[in-house]
């Protein structure tokens, strides 16, 4: 026959049994937490539902946070491309919701040929030799006590609309011009670190290598070094991201994406191209007759409307600012006029190319400084049955 006990306060067992339910306890309050978006998280898709307050001074706000996050209304993101794998593959910038000329960092293209690499920055050495006097093995804190500059600059992948060149594909801006960028990079000037190395006679190129896992490596004409050349580890104020070649990486202003060496890690000065894989069987111009042009670095004018274009609708009658991007890669570009047609609202999707003509004018020039600089500039945008605006366009040519 089973008896019963009096509990004994005094008993180790109780106590264990409280401590384990206890910890049970604060192990669910835990996971319940982490379920919920806290400090310095990313509100999910489900928060999002939740209205704002009709009146936001009668609610406490957020706390602070350690990192600033956009606001749960604001949804614009990257665009894969559907490829083999997600390490060599792109995503594409999503120019119709731009605000401005530059690009958050966020949204940055990418272009990565074996994934996007872990790298430990205080592991992390820069190796300039080959035809120097002094060849020299920068840590990054070493690099970053250089004397430094920061310059606004698009960068454009050598690819950017070839899914359009046949026959029209991509739904809208996005997918058409949408790997292309532009940000503030801040870092040193390539010059003077070939200057400190001192450069042999009949040093004419170099080899610039990344620390990716397709070690990914481009022949660049020494002429183009000394001049406007970068070796960035900032972006729009702050560490570069690793898609975009955490620590250090080759801004070559107007240049071709592919020759602006992410993650890199060696420069090597030589006296010839080196005809590496990215600019032989890759990033070469085919041309009719089966042979193929080679070092075609400089992007061409470009420009595109963004607001209205495809995918947007215009809730109502009535005017509209129309605005676009153009940018150039072989220097400052003239005032782009660009007149709009009346465009009727509704229920109508915009499309590409109706909302405004061509630009009038875009010749390039050279920018202040030294060497050709990029232009990448916002349209001036006008109303239906008015002239164009005197005033000049937003430019920053990173001069």
């Amino acid at each position: 026959m089973a008896t019963t006990t009096p509990h004994d306060p005094t008993s180790p067992e109780p106590s264990r049994r409280r401590f384990l339910k206890r910890v049970t306890a604060l192990g669910a309050a835990m996971v319940a937490g982490a379920a919920r978006p806290g400090v310095g998280t990313a509100q999910s898709p489900a928060a999002a539902e939740k209205p704002a307050p009709d009146d936001p001074t009668k609610e406490l706000g957020s706390p602070v946070r350690p990192y600033g996050q956009r606001s749960r209304f604001e949804q614009a993101a990257r665009q894969q491309f559907p490829t083999k794998t997600n390490e060599s593959s792109w995503t594409f910038t999503p120019l119709q919701d731009s605000r401005g000329i530059i690009t958050p960092s966020a949204l940055h293209f990418e272009r990565h040929h074996a994934g996007v690499p872990d790298i430990d920055p205080a592991k992390h050495r820069l190796m300039i030799h080959g035809m120097v006097d002094r060849p020299m093995i920068l840590a990054m804190d070493e690099v970053r006590r250089l004397p430094s500059v920061s310059r606004i600059y698009f960068i454009e992948c050598s690819g950017n609309g070839l899914t359009e060149w046949a026959k029209p594909t991509a739904k809208g801006v996005q997918g058409t011009h949408g790997l292309t960028s532009c940000s503030e990079w801040t870092g040193v000037p390539l010059s003077l670190l070939l200057k400190e190395a001192g450069l042999q006679k009949g040093a004419t190129w170099l080899v610039a290598e990344g620390a990716d896992a397709a070690v990914m490596t481009r022949s660049i004409p020494m002429k183009k070094a000394m001049d406007d050349i970068l070796v960035a580890y900032g972006q729009n104020g702050e560490a570069i991201r690793p898609e975009q070649g955490y620590p250090l990486r080759l801004v070559i202003p107007g240049w071709e994406g592919n020759s602006q060496v992410k993650w890199l890690r060696r420069i090597k000065v030589v006296d010839k191209p080196y005809m590496t894989r990215e600019e032989t069987s890759k990033y070469t111009d085919l041309m009719p007759d089966g042979t193929a042009r080679q070092f075609t670095f400089e992007m061409e004018a470009k420009s595109v409307i963004t607001y209205p274009s495809a995918g947007q609708k215009l809730p109502g009658p009535g005017f509209y600012e129309v605005t676009g991007l153009a940018w150039s890669g072989r220097g400052r570009s003239g005032r782009s006029r660009c007149r709009p047609t009346a465009a009727r609202a509704g229920s109508r999707r915009s499309s590409r190319n109706r909302c405004c003509a061509s630009p009038t004018r875009a010749s390039a020039s050279r920018g202040s400084g030294t060497g050709r600089r990029p232009s990448c500039s916002r349209a001036a945008p006008t109303r239906p049955g008015m002239s164009s605006p005197g005033s000049p366009t937003s430019s920053r040519s990173g001069a």
